[in-house]
Order: structure tokens, then C-alpha cells, then sequence
């Protein structure tokens, strides 16, 4: 199982997910029409480093967390 956190705005609580890599988390996700409109503007990051693509393995008790864009001064 890997944890997936939702920052900021998503407003969602933290769920768990078998997946072997970022494709099946994502493809996991999609499956929720609420997070289907992050899903293409979030920055990823696996384990608190940010990641480019989804063919990232993954293994048993990694955390991924999608991380919306935000603006600031």
C-alpha cells in the first residue's frame, strides 16, 4: 500500500492505494470525478521529492503527494 496526500485547495483526506507505480496511482485517481481537474495542473512528488513523470516505481509504504499550484507575494 502507498499513502496519497492531497494539498491545499484539493481538500481530501489522505487515502491508501495498492499501486506498483505513479501510472496506477493516477489511473486510480481519475476514477474520482473531483480530482480528475488536479490531476493535470498538480506538481507530484514521491516521498517529498518532487517527480517529471509517472513511470516511477513504487514500493509498500512510499507516500505520494499531489501538490496544487499556488500563487503568493
Amino acid at each position: 500500500m502507498v499513502q496519497v496526500e492531497f494539498l491545499g485547495p484539493i481538500g481530501k483526506n489522505p487515502i491508501a492505494l495498492e499501486a506498483k507505480n505513479l501510472k496506477d496511482v493516477a489511473k486510480e485517481l481519475q476514477k474520482d470525478e473531483e480530482l480528475k481537474k488536479w490531476l493535470g495542473e498538480c506538481a507530484v512528488a514521491v516521498n517529498d521529492r518532487l517527480v517529471q513523470t509517472l513511470d516511477v516505481e513504487l514500493k509498500e509504504g512510499d507516500r505520494v503527494t499531489l501538490l496544487p499550484p499556488v500563487c503568493g507575494g
